[in-house]
């Protein structure tokens, strides 16, 4: 069970309501929940939408530079007169409510969505699902990605009531999506659809990725539906998880198109190849600079990281740098254990309260022999690792959103 406090979906409904419901006159809008990956197939299906000629809204959350990424249209941010203008409105009746900052970014997202006039909109869920502020909306399709270890604190100590929560986005007979199959979770939506009269589809039972070819700056997959059909497709975000958004990306249009959307498999190609471009995604193993390689990556769970761990199974190099900081709510010691010690460390903080003691998370990295100095900014560290590297080296600046957000290189 939840704890008490902040959680529940009464504010927001009040915060709409002064708002004239903005979310009940939204197009058909699409509902994005998950431990991992919820992010990059919110963005990956958002830039097959626009490609298909859509006028598309998308929230997502967090941001990593500017707060207006997590509204946009078409890939564009909401404009800066929009957010100070909507905050001024609400001002007076946020007072006599006291919502979460997290619940006037989302009623901001709808009011914009309603002024912007969009076809479609793609709303990614911030925490858990049942009683996340965006779980107010009654959406065409469902999706959940996958079910992890994360935020255990809020969302519960077992997958089952992890997925649970997840699962609260389920809506009454409304298709839903699950990206990947897991034997602790799977039961928990195959009951709670059947509550909801909600047909449920496991991406990977009518999908499969057959083979892929990493590239520094995409991922070449063949793709397998039933035992007949093969797509080719390209994606600019070559995490090898991608494997498993790219899945659910497929089987996620499949339903689009049987309720009338007209997409096409050139249109997806064309969507794949250019998503970081067309909707402005950041930080999925995002390739900043080559000789040496800068990687950011914002993978900061047990899942997350095996899947980062994955991925660097498959590259060649000499020695690797890894940059990091994280905050203290995450189960820490759990991902540390994940690293290799034979990598370099930079320990470092995010300059935010959440964030763990560069100097706290080095003692918890030697505890697992991972060793490296602290450093009291990520560019600092960044510049460090740079100076050290010979040109066949790889960096990468990992452990939170927050840390990964602070770095001030340029993409080369």
């Amino acid at each position: 069970t939840l704890p008490q406090g902040r959680f529940g979906l009464e504010t927001i409904r009040a915060l709409l309501e002064r708002l004239g419901n903005p979310q009940d006159r939204l197009p058909p809008a699409f509902h994005v929940a998950g431990t991992n990956g919820k992010g990059s197939v919110s963005h990956m299906l958002a830039a097959v939408l626009q490609t298909a000629g859509y006028k598309t809204g998308l929230y997502t959350s967090p941001h990593l530079k500017d707060f207006r990424e997590r509204i946009k249209v078409n890939g564009q941010m909401v404009s800066e007169d929009f957010v100070v203008q909507f905050v001024k409105d609400i001002k007076t009746f946020s007072e006599s409510i006291q919502p979460s900052f997290f619940e006037i970014t989302v009623a901001m997202a709808f009011e914009y969505f309603k002024e912007q006039d969009v076809d479609v909109a793609v709303i990614e869920v911030g925490l858990g699902g049942r009683l996340d502020s965006t779980n107010i909306i009654h959406p065409e399709l469902s999706i959940i990605t996958n079910i992890g270890w994360d935020h255990m604190a809020m969302l519960g100590n077992s997958l089952q009531e992890i997925a649970k929560e997840k699962g609260g986005i389920i809506k009454g007979g409304v298709p839903v999506v699950i990206g990947e199959r897991k034997k602790e979770s799977d039961l928990i939506f195959e009951q709670l659809a059947e509550e909801k009269s909600a047909p449920l589809y496991f991406a990977e039972d009518h999908y499969k990725v057959t083979g892929f070819n990493l590239q520094p700056h995409s991922l070449q997959l063949n793709i397998q539906k039933g035992f007949e059909t093969f797509y080719d497709v390209a994606t600019d975000l070559p995490g090898i998880y991608q494997t498993k958004n790219v899945v659910t990306l497929f089987q996620s249009i499949d339903l689009l198109k049987e309720r009338g959307f007209d997409i096409t498999i050139d249109q997806i190609r064309t969507a794949l190849a250019q998503t970081q471009t067309l909707t402005g995604l950041q930080g999925r193993w995002q390739v900043v600079q080559q000789s040496p390689t800068v990687v950011l990556e914002v993978a900061h769970n047990k899942d997350g990281d095996t899947q980062m761990l994955e991925h660097l199974k498959l590259l060649t190099y000499r020695q690797l740098h890894i940059i990091i900081g994280m905050v203290k709510d995450k189960d820490v010691e759990t991902v540390l254990a994940l690293l290799p010690p034979a990598a370099q460390y930079y320990y470092t903080q995010a300059h935010i309260p959440r964030a763990m003691s560069a100097e706290d998370l080095q003692q918890k990295g030697a505890q697992y022999e991972l060793k490296g100095n602290v450093y009291s900014d990520v560019n600092i560290a960044l510049q460090q690792a740079l100076q050290i590297a010979e040109p066949d080296d790889l960096i990468i600046v990992c452990g939170s959103i927050f840390l990964v957000a602070e770095v001030n290189i340029p993409v080369q």
